[in-house]
């Protein structure tokens, strides 16, 4: 089971960390992303990991401000929103999903495990 949280509201330029635990075990093996969802926009990719090794993935919208990684020990995969903007506000979800080829990696129907959704409000 995922457990994604750490959103909130922040200032335009503000930055917030969100944390997605998996409660029902490893992520080894597997590949886990963030997605999110606009009101009356369609789940889009943000960023994602592979967890064995430093594999990562970004969406040309959020490189260079934020970054994915993991804490192995804590079994948590995080992503540090850095500069953020008014259209990164969103419902954050992570998503996992085992031995997935990294040209799938950006398509949310390839993942079976979801976290419930963080919500980001980003004021101008």
């Amino acid at each position: 089971q995922l457990q994604a949280c750490g959103g909130g509201l922040v200032q335009d330029g503000g930055s917030l960390r969100l944390s997605c635990t998996n409660s029902g075990g490893t992520f080894r093996r597997y590949v886990v992303a963030w997605f999110r969802q606009a009101p009356g926009k369609e789940r889009e990719f943000v960023a994602a990991i592979k967890w064995s090794g430093e594999h990562t993935a970004y969406a040309d919208s959020v490189k260079g401000r934020f970054t994915i990684s993991k804490d192995t020990a804590e079994n948590t995969v995080f992503l540090q929103m850095h500069s953020l903007k008014p259209e990164d506000a969103a419902v954050y979800y992570c998503a996992a999903e085992g031995t997935l080829i990294r040209s799938s990696w950006r398509n949310p129907t390839a993942y079976d495990y979801w976290g419930q959704g963080t919500l980001v409000t980003v004021s101008s």
